[in-house]
């Protein structure tokens, strides 16, 4: 007998004996169950995979932070379930990218939380120190992180990009200072000035703790207010707060275009509201997305499919209404809309040119496609492009006066200041050979040119760099968002 059918008997055998067993047997009648207590344990429910919510309560890693500030933050938020609502509302389009995003790099999921303070999870806010997008990058950090600043987008406000750059940075601060409150700090005062705040209290013999260094209002609050959402977040009914519900599943997509196209185009191949495309695509702030910059968008998971298949339907030759002209030479406006076939208004709107400003050469100007500007930009341009401009050039007359010298005539008075003889005399209503005297006073008017008042725009400048903080170090420039915090809430 071979071993398969040596199993197949046993198996047999096996199965009869169980059948022939015999019931079991009970004495006397049946009886209750008394119940048994089993002590304070409490039924945990599974897990659920579809609420991002819980998912981030899981990944909470930063120590709590005991500071007298929290509560007043706490009840700040608490106050305002409308704001509530809507800040958390708006972050269920970006929340899953970010919390992935922390998982890959294993990171503490507080920090999934910190575009509520940052900016409220809106994606267009600027702070007064032109810090941007929901991280809020300055433009000079940006730049460090590779954040592209150009004329037709601002990755500071890219979903993808911003967020990288600030886990980069926030990685960066956390190897620094091996605290993530300090590191919390620095991202919004900078890692120059909380150094300099621990060596100071070092050199006085004082803790180095967050709470125990000297920090400028706005730092002070900015560790508080993240541990007061955390607290809500981790228990909104304790504030009688509700949150929205929020998926535990992306959001969007990551498409890919190949072809210049405009925004209104893509949205209504992918049947979004125009609206809602820019909310997550908040970097494109002109009308046409140039693919030599960038290949991808963004689209709600679902409508990526519908944009695809649209987009293989469509059939009309142009995609974009936009290109680009690169402006040869320094020009006024109207020279420049004369050459590209513009009028002078749309061009300055469509490229926000302000008035009183001169193009410079090298600009890249978004002008309508024709049929000599059909192609799609190149990627150097679309990638690089820039707008400078310099301050328009007029004529002035300005009167000055001038000293006869002994022994001068009309002609020598004329000549040593540019003149001609007949304006000198007519100025001064003389004679061309009219007899001068020394130490007389002669009036003399010369056309110069100036640049146009930019007054305006200095004061500007002054007050932006009056609110800017001093890079942190040689290479990393200081994040300066200072009165950023009305602004936001």
């Amino acid at each position: 007998m071979n071993l398969r059918h040596l199993l197949l008997a046993i198996s047999v055998a096996v199965l009869a004996g169980c059948a022939s067993s015999p019931p079991a047997k009970f004495d006397g009648p049946l009886k209750p169950i008394t119940p048994v207590k089993t002590g304070t344990s409490k039924v945990v429910p599974l897990e659920s995979n579809h609420d991002l919510w819980e998912r981030i309560r899981r990944g909470f890693a930063i120590p709590d932070l005991d500071h007298e500030l929290v509560p007043v933050q706490e009840k700040w938020y608490s106050s305002r379930p409308e704001y509530i609502e809507r800040m958390t509302t708006r972050s269920s389009k970006y929340l899953f990218h970010i919390v992935e995003e922390l998982e890959q790099r294993n990171m503490p999921m507080e920090l999934a939380l910190l575009p509520y303070i940052e900016s409220a999870f809106n994606p267009q806010a600027v702070s007064s120190a032109k810090a941007a997008g929901i991280w809020q990058f300055m433009p000079a950090t940006g730049s460090y992180f590779d954040l592209t600043q150009n004329a037709f987008r601002d990755d500071r406000r890219n979903v993808l990009a911003s967020t990288r750059a600030a886990l980069d940075y926030l990685e960066k601060l956390y190897g620094m200072f091996g605290d993530w409150q300090l590191a919390l700090a620095a991202y919004n005062w900078g890692e120059g000035n909380v150094m300099r705040a621990i060596k100071r209290n070092q050199r006085q013999g004082l803790g180095t703790s967050y709470a125990e260094l000297n920090m400028p209002n706005e730092t002070r609050n900015y560790v508080p207010k993240l541990q007061a959402v955390k607290n809500i977040i981790a228990n909104p009914e304790k504030y009688q707060l509700e949150l929205p519900y929020i998926e535990n599943h992306p959001y969007f997509q990551v498409v890919e275009i190949k072809r210049d196209m405009d925004v209104k185009l893509v949205a209504r191949l992918a049947d979004v509201r125009l609206e809602d495309f820019k909310a997550l695509n908040p970097s494109f702030h002109r009308p046409t997305i140039f693919a030599g910059g960038t290949t991808q968008i963004l689209l709600p998971w679902d409508n990526a499919k519908v944009f695809q298949r649209n987009l293989e339907a469509y059939n009309d030759d142009q995609y974009a209404s936009w290109t680009v002209w690169v402006a040869p030479s320094t020009m006024t406006v109207a020279q420049a809309a004369d050459r590209v076939g513009m009028s002078e208004a749309d061009l300055r709107s469509v490229n926000r040119i302000p008035p009183r400003m001169m193009i410079k050469a090298g600009s890249a100007l978004m002008v309508p496609r024709t049929s000599q500007h059909m192609g799609d930009v190149a990627s150097h341009i679309a990638d690089n492009g820039k707008i400078a401009f310099a301050p328009e050039v007029t004529n002035v007359t300005r009167r000055t006066s001038v000293k006869v010298r002994r022994g001068d005539s009309m002609a020598r008075v004329a000549r040593r200041n540019g003149v001609s003889v007949a304006d000198l005399a007519r100025w001064n209503s003389l004679k061309t050979n009219s007899q001068l005297k020394a130490g007389q006073s002669l009036s003399i008017y010369k056309t110069v040119r100036m640049a146009a008042n930019t007054s305006g725009q200095k004061a500007s400048k002054n007050r932006q760099a009056s609110t800017t903080k001093k890079p942190a170090n040689a290479k990393v420039a200081q994040k300066a968002k200072s009165s950023t915090t009305k602004k936001k809430r």
